[in-house]
């Protein structure tokens, strides 16, 4: 079988969630659907996690996709939580695996704290009924007890949860301080990996804050940032690419599936990425895992 080169492969996605972190499928199951959406290069990113890993790998190996391994960070930057994307790590990485421990650390007495205030304004026992999405006290996050809002008919889904509670200035909302970018970009890096800034345009930062992000990021030897995704409109994919080229970035593409029914972007359902651009893949070829 005639197997392609990094440089003839278009439909990226190289950000997704699974139930190992705030997904609803299974590794498997996101496998199957990104080779059925017609995903030619495929990555899991789960927050903060790499456990599903090799469950990827296998799966995507056995729906005939290639596969680079993935995980998100979470980092607290000028007081706002930003996403770093690690693509093309080795999953068994000593310093990878404990410092993503460490940033998973605090999630279950966040969690308490923000159950506490949900029972503050009459939602009774929300810890518990997160819980039952995520089974590991060690992962649960604001999308857990996002649904565990719309199970009990509080709202309509998790677009009005996110409007209503969980953000700043709203019940359930608590701070969490993660880790530095520095080491995220570090810990990626130390594993063989490249550091890609996630979704830019999600983040409440002023241009200031904004340009010593990618500066600071930069600095510490980040790679690339994503200009396609799911939560960038078409407007911002101009403005990302001509940031990636400002700042000598390599361009990353990913819809951040998480569910059927709650992400509005598919799996391999984006434009493709402005031609200008370096595609991160390409650099990353001698570490994308073919199937035989």
């Amino acid at each position: 079988m005639h197997t392609p080169s990094a440089t003839q492969l278009v439909n990226a996605d190289l950000h997704c969630h699974s139930v190992v972190s705030d997904g609803t499928l299974t590794p498997e199951e996101l496998a199957v659907r990104a080779k059925g959406n017609g995903v030619e290069l495929w990555s899991l990113t789960d927050h903060d996690e790499i456990g599903g890993q090799h469950r990827a790998r296998a799966a995507a190996h056995a729906a005939g996709l290639p596969y680079l391994t993935g995980t998100e960070i979470s980092v607290t930057f000028a007081s706002v939580t930003v996403h770093i994307v690690g693509l093309g790590f080795d999953p068994d990485h000593p310093a990878l695996v404990q410092g993503l421990a460490q940033t998973r650390g605090g999630r279950g007495e966040r969690a308490q704290e923000m159950s506490d205030q949900l029972a503050a304004v009459g939602i009774k026992g929300a810890y518990e009924g997160a819980l039952k999405y995520v089974g590991n006290p060690e992962l649960i996050s604001r999308t857990h007890f996002a649904r565990f809002l719309v199970e009990t008919g509080v709202c309509h889904d998790t677009y009005e949860v996110f409007r209503r509670y969980l953000t700043e200035g709203k019940p359930g909302f608590v701070p969490h301080r993660w880790a530095r970018l520095g080491d995220a970009v570090r810990w990626i890096r130390e594993a063989g990996g490249m550091a890609v800034i996630a979704h830019p345009a999600r983040y409440a930062h002023s241009p200031t804050a904004e340009y010593a992000l990618f500066t600071e990021f930069v600095a510490h030897g980040g790679q690339g940032v994503e200009v396609v995704t799911g939560s960038h409109s078409p407007d911002e994919y101009g403005t990302y690419a001509d940031m990636a080229l400002e700042f000598g970035l390599m361009a990353s593409r990913g819809s951040d599936f998480h569910s059927p029914k709650e992400s509005h972007t598919d799996l391999g359902k984006l434009p493709p990425l402005p031609g200008k651009l370096s595609p991160v893949w390409h650099a990353l070829a001698d570490r994308i895992h073919w199937p035989n």
